[in-house]
């Protein structure tokens, strides 16, 4: 919220007050002032100037020479090049020795052999920002209202001599978007009171009765507590007063004529939004509230159609036909224009909840849906309203009709909350007697009641709508009483320890073990293309993508599913810019729905997705490159269970999931008490995607972390290195092509038990001579016991369950 002090001044004193000081006081209290503008921007010695005359140069198609009346006693001769310089006009001439914005400085100049004593001045020229201005005074030199007198200063006229506040306010403080909020602030910080609008008194209605003309209905009431307008006669559309312009462009809204102003102008002084209805557009007589029906449109003031979802809060005519969207936009049919004579004005109470999720639906974010989102002050809907009319009347040359014309369905409550002294002090560890409480309360114009049993009952406004509980009313006793004054105190109560929750914990052991492995960490984007994700095995039960509202481009249109393919963007990525071996990895949600279109949360998966590709060691004078494979992603998977306490709970499947190499890819399985679970899947990319991506072989793992959080383990374990000596023994068998070497491996586990240290695959062997679909695989066992040395006689006895067992489950045979 930009607030222009001079506009400030006419609701609280500022005398004798330094501007930049009472930011700092501010921003102390509650409500940080991001910047201080000065409207001025180095203007000095411009004044309003009359062109009495304007001749062709006789040597420049392009310049005028004009004759000024600058109220120095003399007419100057000014020598112009804007296209839409002539007589008659008033306009900004900066005198000899005045000073424009960017330190230029005015002086006597001949130009193209012709004096020039001045210069006649555009907008940007004098520091305004002209996007601010009417479009027809943003080209070429400001023309200025013919009312205003020869000779006044520029920055008196313009309103330059000004500071503009910025108010970053929180969601909570809604009250300061309007200056009668701020108002309410500075006059509470600086202790003096604030002079408010009188726009009953001011308002002169004529006899006749708006209820004539127009009538009002409310169809959706739990969505709008009150609907009023005003019927006005006879307006005449026209710029708004200069002063009028000043304020609002200090605001940073752009002057359009004077009912438009009029009602943007309230808008920023009472934080309560209007609109302005062309009367004889409203058919009917009639205008109304209801809730859309479905495939329902309305074109807006800004010239889109606009389609509508059943449910958005609409205003109507007498035909039922949509004339604006409740406290967003209005329609373009029933819009002011030039020959606008009759106005419906129009200020209400509508559902915060409605106009947010309208504004976000429809992607339509103005003043107006800003400030009803955040629940304006009900109280405000007539003052407002009458401060508008008013205000028609004195410079739109209007006549208000008797009466205002509204539908009321709940009548605004304002809150009475107890605050206890005790409370506050224990709170605060301060001893702010009951006099300095009340005393603080009423510079914020809260009624308070007397005193009894040390509470003080208080009557908040309903402008104040953030003031629900009594420690709203602490807080803001604190702010204004100066946070500064608070003293230090020892804290008091019990504490906790803070500590990392078990994925959080394991989400760094991993991070922290591939890190130290020599992989670096990815970040992709969350959001993807459509369709990308259905490349890869779905994580989740969900078979849907979640699609964004407003997408930023096609490229980045849902929520991920995987995060595979952002890996494999950034693999190519890289791979252009001849970085070719790379190892990389990504801890991420995805997300999945099991519904088309969303009406609950999506599910969300945490998942650990790998990349590898490229060389696993550099081509050196003695040695040749070597590339990564399917074993050095597995080894490092391997690595990261090991450490999570996982050792031996993981088996592998051969597999052909979608995207995957159909021979070089596996399931991840983890063996619970329930039952093998899937927990993810490893392998080569499949060699279209890689030409597709262009990519040489490139390995990718994807996991689910849930049930790694689940069943990690919690505590890492050590042991004594071992005292006794192993006992090896070697294998070889032969087996059918579909036995898997992870099977052999958990029956040979199973069978040993815990006399067994350890079992590797070291020999994998396929000949015909060992017979048709048959293979060697080759294992060396290591026997090992904790508390002695295992005799022959030991190890013979479990080696032979060992390949009993193989005979048995894989009809194996011992290769001679």
């Amino acid at each position: 919220m930009k607030v222009s002090t001079e506009w400030l001044s006419k609701y609280v004193s500022l005398e004798n007050v330094d501007i930049p000081e009472l930011a700092e006081q501010i921003t102390r209290s509650g409500i940080e002032i991001d910047s201080i503008e000065n409207r001025n921007k180095g203007v000095t010695k411009v004044v309003v100037g009359y062109v009495k005359n304007k001749e062709k140069h006789p040597d420049a198609d392009k310049l005028n020479i004009c004759t000024v009346d600058a109220g120095e006693g003399e007419d100057l001769q000014i020598v112009c090049g804007a296209k839409n310089v002539d007589a008659g006009q008033k306009v900004p001439v900066a005198l000899v020795g005045a000073e424009l914005p960017g330190g230029l400085k005015i002086k006597k100049a001949k130009l193209r052999g012709v004096p020039s004593h001045g210069m006649i001045c555009s907008a940007k020229e004098l520091g305004l920002n002209d996007k601010l201005l009417p479009k027809e005074q943003q080209e070429g030199i400001l023309v200025l209202p013919e009312h205003v007198e020869i000779g006044t200063s520029i920055s008196k006229l313009l309103g330059l001599d000004d500071q503009v506040l910025d108010f970053d306010l929180t969601p909570n403080r809604s009250d300061c978007l309007s200056m009668l909020g701020a108002a309410y602030e500075v006059g509470a910080i600086l202790g003096r009171d604030i002079k408010l609008p009188t726009p009953e008194k001011d308002l002169v209605e004529v006899q006749k009765p708006a209820s004539e003309y127009i009538s009002v209905k409310i169809d959706a009431p739990a969505l709008c507590d009150h609907y009023a307008v005003r019927y006005i006669s006879g307006v005449k559309i026209a710029p708004s007063p200069q002063w009028m312009q000043n304020r609002l462009m200090a605001a940073g809204v752009r002057p359009i004529n004077n009912i438009v102003d009029i009602t943007n102008y309230v808008m920023l002084e009472y934080g309560q939004p209007l609109h302005a209805f062309d009367a004889d557009k409203v058919a009917g007589g009639v205008i109304g509230v209801r809730q859309a029906r479905s495939d329902e449109g309305l074109t807006t003031l800004d010239g889109q159609k606009r389609k509508l979802d059943a449910g958005t809060l609409l205003i109507v005519d007498g035909e039922d036909k949509p004339v604006g969207l409740a406290g967003v936009m209005g329609g373009l049919d029933s819009e002011v224009t030039e020959q606008t004579v009759n106005i419906v004005l129009e200020s209400a109470k509508f559902s915060g909840s409605s106009v947010r999720v309208t504004s976000r639906h429809l992607g339509l974010r103005s003043e107006a849906s800003q400030r009803f989102e955040k629940e304006v002050d009900p109280n405000a809907v007539i003052p407002a309203l009458n401060r508008a009319a008013g205000l028609m009347m004195k410079h739109a040359g209007g006549s208000v009709h008797q009466g205002v014309v509204e539908a009321v369905t709940k009548q605004p409550q304002e809150k009475i909350v107890s605050l206890s002294l005790d409370k506050l002090n224990a709170f605060l560890g301060t001893d702010i007697s009951s006099l300095e409480t009340k005393t603080i309360l009423s510079r914020l114009h809260f009624d308070c009641g007397e005193i009894s049993d040390n509470k003080i009952e208080v009557r908040v406004p309903t402008r104040r709508g953030d003031i629900t509980r009594d420690v709203d009313l602490i807080e803001e006793v604190a702010r204004l009483y100066g946070y500064d004054n608070i003293p230090t105190t020892v804290i008091e109560g019990p504490t906790t320890a803070g500590g990392y929750t078990k994925p959080q914990a394991l989400r760094r052991s991993l991070r922290n073990l591939l890190v130290h492995g020599g992989w670096q960490e990815a970040m992709g984007y969350s959001f993807v293309k459509e369709g990308s994700g259905k490349l890869f095995p779905r994580l989740g039960n969900g078979e849907y993508e979640v699609k964004l509202a407003m997408p930023m481009s096609e490229e980045r249109s849902v929520l991920r599913s995987s995060l595979l393919p952002g890996l494999a963007d950034i693999a190519a990525y890289n791979r252009n810019r001849k970085l070719d071996n790379l190892a990389l990895f990504e801890i991420g949600n995805v997300f999945l729905s099991s519904e088309e279109k969303l009406t609950k949360q999506p599910q969300e998966l945490s998942v650990l997705g790998m990349l590898l590709t490229g060389a696993r060691s550099e081509k050196r004078w003695n040695t040749p490159a070597e590339n990564v494979d399917f074993f050095d992603l597995k080894g490092a998977l391997e690595s990261v269970f090991e450490t999570l306490g996982l050792n031996g709970r993981i088996f592998y499947e051969a597999d052909k999931p979608n995207g995957f190499h159909p021979g070089r890819s596996a399931s991840m399985y983890l063996n619970t008490a329930e039952g093998k679970l899937w927990i993810g899947t490893l392998g080569q990319l499949h060699p279209e995607l890689q030409r597709e991506m262009d990519l040489d072989d490139t390995y990718v793992a994807e996991l689910l972390l849930e049930p790694i959080y689940r069943y990690a383990g919690e505590t890492v374990v050590y042991r004594d290195l071992p005292r006794f000596p192993s006992m090896q023994r070697d294998i070889a068998v032969v087996v059918g092509e579909e036995a898997q070497a992870g099977d052999l491996i958990g029956t040979i586990r199973q069978t040993a038990g815990e006399l067994l240290e350890s079992v590797e695959v070291f020999d994998v062997f396929t000949d015909s001579k060992l017979g048709e679909r048959k293979k060697s695989v080759a294992l060396s066992l290591v026997y090992r016991h904790k508390e002695r040395t295992l005799t022959d006689e030991e190890i013979t006895a479990v080696h032979g369950a060992v390949v009993g067992a193989l005979e048995q489950t894989f009809a194996a045979e011992l290769r001679k």
